[in-house]
């Protein structure tokens, strides 16, 4: 119960990272803010969580009004915020030239307008409680990808945001930090895992052989939202199986 008494908000929480991370910080004891476009999915995860703990609030976080009115009706109905964690994102693919327009404006309105939202809006109250944040970057983040040229944009944009945040709210309190993680089986990429040539190659680069499941990313998560992690500040942590633990030359024989 390490998180019984405080109010955690999370992004993107109707699937995948954002939906263990609300469970995992249910489980412990939180009051649980699932913030999400879908309010079908939203209802699905908090119909297993305590009614009295929880809160379902519709809200596409690329809207600024929309993020103003979440965070000013969890105020309303458990008077603080302790913990944020900007989950919620979009990942275009595709070759940088038949990528459109469009395609850029919106992964850049979730993944990088809809954290600087959030975190403007619920700041306030993270200084009053001495609250923290915790980014769901990426590895795209710290390195490059082929034909996601925008999503690296996207995520590198929010590891450093995250990097600068930390040196100016550390000192006041307010640790920020942010998890990489690699291939997750989430909805954003479920057409991934029935293509077995593709599982292949990651299991080959993987060290552990495999790709993540979400909740093993919102344990690290709850780490880092913890009293555990307490003097972790301005940190990328890649949640990844040992991938970025390679310099990118191939296998010895």
């Amino acid at each position: 119960m390490r998180f019984q008494g405080k109010v955690a908000i999370v992004t993107g929480a109707g699937s995948g990272i954002g939906e263990a991370t609300a469970r995992r910080f249910s489980r412990e004891g939180a009051e649980v803010v699932l913030v999400g476009r879908s309010e079908r999915k939203l209802t699905r995860v908090a119909a297993d969580l305590p009614q009295d703990r929880t809160l379902v609030t519709i809200a596409d976080v690329s809207e600024q009004p929309a993020v103003e009115a979440m965070v000013a009706d969890t105020i309303t109905r458990f008077g603080r915020i302790d913990i944020l964690v900007n989950n919620a994102g979009v990942a275009p693919t595709g070759p940088f030239l038949d990528a459109s327009v469009e395609d850029w404006r919106s992964v850049m309105a979730t993944d990088v307008d809809g954290v600087f939202f959030c975190t403007r809006a619920a700041l306030p109250h993270l200084l009053e409680s001495r609250g923290c944040i915790v980014n769901v970057s990426s590895v795209s983040g710290l390195g490059g990808d082929w034909n996601m040229s925008f999503y690296n944009a996207a995520k590198g944009a929010v590891s450093n945001l995250t990097r600068s945040l930390a040196l100016e709210l550390g000192p006041k309190g307010v640790r920020v930090n942010a998890v990489n993680p690699s291939l997750t089986f989430t909805n954003l990429t479920k057409g991934m895992k029935d293509d077995e040539d593709l599982m292949a190659k990651f299991a080959d680069r993987i060290p552990l052989g495999r790709g993540a499941e979400p909740a093993e990313v919102a344990d690290v998560i709850a780490f880092l939202a913890s009293h555990d992690a307490r003097f972790v500040n301005g940190v990328n942590l890649p949640v990844d199986g040992g991938l970025m633990a390679s310099n990118g030359q191939p296998k010895q024989a």
